[in-house]
């Protein structure tokens, strides 16, 4: 018998242990459940394969075995794509939405600020945002705290939100 196994052209393949390819199936699977939270757009946004993009989106009105299923079969096609880019996009996502949450709850504590100490939060603001107008926003505080003494409907606080959401925000 004659031996075909060539020394010269042999090139060992490295195979990954069990526990790394149990971490690397745990991280496509994260990656997975935060690509299936995201609404339509982004994830038509990102260009995914038409597959990937199918499943994702089929996933977001399934019950639990059918989504443990479906998450299966979205990291098996995740395996054979590129997630470098897809993990970069999530994470700048992700990055976006807690700056978002940051300035909603500074401008929720200048209102809260506003409301309960009118004369020295009004100067403070102004220092920090002298484009804002100081006499429509002293205007929305009396009339919040008319409307939340009168158990009234709190059209003027959230018009306050409003007027100090445009004052923060950086266009």
């Amino acid at each position: 018998m004659y031996d075909t196994f060539d020394e010269e052209n042999y090139e060992p393949v490295e195979r990954l242990n069990k526990s790394q390819q149990k971490r690397e199936i745990k991280a496509l699977h994260e990656l997975a459940v935060k690509l299936s939270k995201l609404d339509i757009q982004p994830l038509e946004r990102m260009q995914l394969p038409p597959e990937l993009f199918k499943a994702l989106v089929d996933v977001q009105g399934m019950k639990h075995g059918a989504e443990k299923r479906q998450f299966k079969f979205i990291v098996k096609l995740l395996r054979q794509s590129d997630t470098e880019s897809l993990v970069a996009t999530i994470a700048g996502l992700e990055e976006k939405k807690t700056e978002q949450d940051k300035n909603f709850h500074r401008i929720e504590r200048w209102r809260d600020r506003l409301m309960e100490d009118l004369p020295n939060a009004i100067t403070d603001f102004m220092a920090m945002y002298p484009h804002a107008d100081a006499g429509q926003i002293r205007q929305l505080v009396r009339n919040a705290a008319s409307e939340l003494a009168a158990s009234k409907t709190p059209k003027s606080h959230r018009a306050l939100f409003r007027l100090l959401r445009e004052s923060i925000t950086p266009e």
